[in-house]
C-alpha cells in the first residue's frame, strides 16, 4: 500500500489521482499507524514550512516518518515535502525541520528579470540516475512552484539540479529516500513516469 500523508497542506487528491493514472492505488491518511505499516509513503505539500512542521508534530506524524525512512521503505517527498526533510528553514523566521537530510531551506536571491516564486516548467539536469528517474532523459521538463529551495550541506544526496538564475537542487536521493522540488503530479507524462517508477520499487 502507498500512503499519502495528510497534514492539511497541499492538494492531496491530485497526487492520489496521479498515482492512480500510473497504475497504483494510494491511500490518503493522517493515521500514524497506517503510515508506519504502509509499504511506501509519500509526503506531499504546498504552503508555509512553519505551519507544516507544526501540523506534523500535532498529528503525531514525525516519528512515523522517521521510522519509515529508517526501515528502508520507499519514501517520496514532493515540494514542501522535500524541504521538511532538512535541518532548518528560514521561511518567515528560523524553524527546525525533520533533520533527515543535513542542510538548509533558503529563499531565492535572484537578479532582475526573475520572479519569486519560481513558477512553471524547468528542465531537470540529472546528476545521479536514481531508480525513480528510469526512462527520464537529461533535460526533461518538470513543473515547479516554490519561493524557497534546499541547500544540502554536501552534494552527496543531490540527484537532479535545475537552473533559475543559478543552479539549485531539484531532487535528492539517499538509499530508499527520494524527494523532488518539482511536482510530478503536475508534470504530465514525465511526472507520471516518476510516480510509476516509485510505485514499482
Amino acid at each position: 500500500m502507498i500512503a499519502i500523508i495528510d497534514y492539511q497542506m497541499g492538494n492531496l487528491r491530485s497526487v492520489q489521482k496521479a498515482f492512480e493514472k500510473a497504475g497504483f492505488e494510494a491511500t490518503i491518511t493522517s493515521d500514524p499507524q497506517i503510515v508506519t505499516s504502509a509499504d511506501k509513503v509519500v509526503l506531499p505539500g504546498v504552503g508555509a514550512f512553519e505551519d507544516a512542521i507544526s501540523e506534523l508534530h500535532r498529528r503525531g506524524l514525525v516519528n512515523p516518518i522517521k521510522d519509515v525512512i529508517a526501515a528502508d521503505k520507499p519514501f517520496l517527498g514532493i515540494c514542501l515535502g522535500l524541504q521538511l526533510l532538512f535541518d532548518v528553514s528560514y521561511e518567515g523566521g528560523e524553524f527546525e525541520g525533520l533533520g533527515i537530510i543535513p542542510g538548509q531551506v533558503k529563499r531565492f536571491d535572484i537578479g532582475p528579470g526573475f520572479k519569486v516564486p519560481h513558477m512553471g516548467w524547468n528542465q531537470a539536469n540529472i546528476v545521479r540516475q536514481a531508480p525513480i528517474l528510469e526512462g527520464i532523459e537529461f533535460g526533461t521538463h518538470f513543473y515547479f512552484v516554490h519561493s524557497y529551495y534546499v541547500a544540502p550541506t554536501n552534494d552527496e544526496p543531490i540527484a537532479v539540479t535545475s537552473d533559475y538564475d543559478g543552479e539549485f537542487c531539484a531532487m535528492i536521493w539517499q538509499n530508499n529516500l527520494f524527494a523532488t522540488q518539482f511536482h510530478p503530479e503536475k508534470s504530465q507524462a514525465a511526472g507520471i513516469q516518476v510516480l510509476q517508477n516509485f510505485g514499482s520499487l
